[in-house]
């Protein structure tokens, strides 16, 4: 049987009520920007937006931020490897020649 102790880091409660704060102030700053026009910048800043949060909560309530440092680097790798398909995909979309049907 394995012997081995670990050690769980204790987060200060102080921790949560600031990211959960962050969490709040984002998600009003999400519903104000969706009220505006930004162009072709909506879904950029709303995914930014988005991104800030889902790296709040990776970090923080996930505790990524206080385990083995080959975590965040093999779901690094997983986001890395999806926005590689997603730049294909929209690759393969913009440099498709539009058909001209026959009427």
């Amino acid at each position: 049987m394995n012997t081995a102790t670990t050690h769980h880091h204790i987060v200060p409660l102080s921790i949560y009520i600031k990211v959960l704060s962050a969490l709040l102030v984002l998600t009003v700053l999400t519903v104000i920007v969706a009220q505006m026009d930004f162009g072709m910048l909506n879904t950029l800043i709303a995914m930014g937006i988005a991104t800030v949060k889902a790296a709040l909560v990776l970090l923080f309530f996930m505790h990524l931020k206080y385990d083995n440092k080959l975590f965040p680097v093999i779901f690094l790798t997983g986001v890395f490897l999806l926005v590689v398909i997603f730049l294909f995909c929209e690759l393969d979309i913009i440099t498709r020649v539009p058909e001209y049907s026959v009427l």
